[in-house]
């Protein structure tokens, strides 16, 4: 069985499993009406997205026997079956956030079987771990967003701003951990104990296959990335901007010892991050071959040398200031993951990434990385007051948090949306190294 087969896996045909699996879809149609006469409106739309996920594939068919395993679905009612009968309530996220990753597989799986995207269990994996925690931070955006525009009490519910904060942190981290344990799962189940799939989830044959991919491309302007060199569009000389690249690292330099002279352990840290950081371009360049050209190389420096000087006071002193160093640096955030997703699909023999795959996952993969700073700075903030010292990483309550995010969002639809051009030249010799590692397929494979 090929890897893109193995996909299928997560649906089976057996009487039985359809009988299960409907009794279950059943549940969550009784949790849709009551969560309507309770006001439970995260319940409601929670079991509208489960319902027409699980499925799409029968209705796609006109055949109800086309069903996910029962114990999938089961995994996706269990939040809910636990609310109407356990004796005591959920205390934490780790039960929804494995509810949300089974549903997120399924409709990696879904994507995969129906429309050009193709995976492999080990990459759907991978998504479905990032899906899980980019949806819980964004699931905490909208309670957030729905607070301060309508008056809801989802979270702001009168305590006090770090007590909201410290709640959200660590559900973030179950979450998280919730995320880890079910890509783990999930990939011993394909790579271990997955059952005969259903024929009929099957991916096309191959021609089939290269036939669909080529009409999804001339529907929908899915052509070919034109590669375009930042440094020729930024109006100053390569030279320059080597030159800025230098100065910046320099006040970096100036930084620290301003920090070591103040005893000011957040600007030390702060300044020996960025400083590490902006050698990286270099340090891939030289030994990977990456080509990382000085546009870029500016990109990254100016990101990390904005945030550590405000480290220095400007935070404090500008408030919009914290804002601009967010979304700068979720650029970058996004330009490498863009980058890696481009590279695995340019390498990949049986992966196929279309562009608004490809948008849509460096969007995700953005978020994701959102929850694990975040959550990096509640930690070592945590940890330096238990301490006795002073937050390196701070924290300013449950709004700073969540305004955090929202910019974090809103650079990588920037990068996503106009800035995939100035990435083409470093997917591709990622793609390359990634060959020269771990073998490459064969031209068709590549072009795919």
């Amino acid at each position: 069985m090929s890897d893109t087969d193995r996909l299928a896996a997560a649906f089976v045909e057996s009487s039985r499993n359809t009988m299960l699996s409907w009794l279950l879809v059943a549940v969550l149609v009784v949790v849709i009406l009551g969560g309507g006469y309770l006001e439970r409106y995260e319940s409601v739309l929670f079991g509208i997205v489960a319902i027409a996920v699980i499925a799409a594939p029968a209705i796609a068919f006109r055949d109800p026997t086309v069903m996910p395993p029962w114990y999938f679905v089961g995994l996706i009612c269990l939040p809910v079956l636990w609310e109407a009968f356990a004796p005591q309530p959920l205390v934490t996220a780790v039960v929804p956030s494995l509810a949300l990753a089974t549903l997120g597989l399924l409709l990696a799986v879904e994507l995969h079987r129906f429309t050009p995207l193709r995976l492999v269990p080990w990459f759907a994996v991978t998504l479905t771990v990032l899906f899980a925690m980019a949806m819980g931070g964004l699931l905490n955006v909208l309670r957030w967003s729905a607070d301060v525009l309508v008056g809801t009490t989802f979270l702001l519910d009168g305590r006090s701003q770090d007590a909201i904060n410290a709640a959200v942190m660590i559900e973030l981290g179950y979450v998280t951990a919730a995320g880890l344990l079910a890509g783990a799962v999930f990939y011993y189940y394909f790579t271990r104990i997955a059952p005969e799939p259903d024929p009929r989830m099957t991916v096309p044959t191959e021609p089939d296959m290269e036939a669909s991919a080529a009409r999804s491309e001339t529907e929908t302007g899915d052509e070919p990335v034109d590669e375009t060199v930042l440094s020729d569009r930024l109006g100053i000389s390569v030279r320059r901007q080597t030159q800025l690249v230098r100065i910046m690292q320099l006040a970096l330099v100036g930084l620290l010892l301003y920090g070591l002279w103040t005893l000011q352990l957040p600007v030390v840290t702060n300044a020996v991050l960025a400083l590490l950081i902006t050698f990286i371009p270099a340090v891939l360049e030289r030994d990977y071959h990456i080509a990382v050209e000085p546009g870029l190389a500016l990109w990254v420096t100016t990101a990390v040398f904005l945030h550590a000087i405000g480290t220095a006071g400007l935070y404090d002193a500008i408030g919009p200031y914290d804002h601009l160093t967010h979304t700068l640096s979720a650029t970058v955030v996004a330009a490498a993951g863009y980058a890696t997703l481009r590279g695995i699909h340019l390498h990949g023999e049986s992966i196929h990434l279309p562009r608004w795959a490809m948008f849509a996952f460096t969007i995700v993969f953005v978020l994701a990385m959102g929850v694990v700073w975040e959550l990096l700075e509640f930690a070592v903030d945590q940890g330096a007051l238990l301490l006795g010292m002073e937050p390196i990483l701070a924290q300013h309550g449950i709004d700073d948090t969540i305004v955090d995010m929202v910019f974090n969002t809103l650079g990588a639809i920037i990068v996503a949306t106009w800035g995939t051009v100035y990435l083409t030249e470093v997917s591709e010799t990622f793609a390359d190294l990634l060959e020269e590692r771990f073998g490459g397929p064969d031209d068709s494979g590549r072009n795919a």
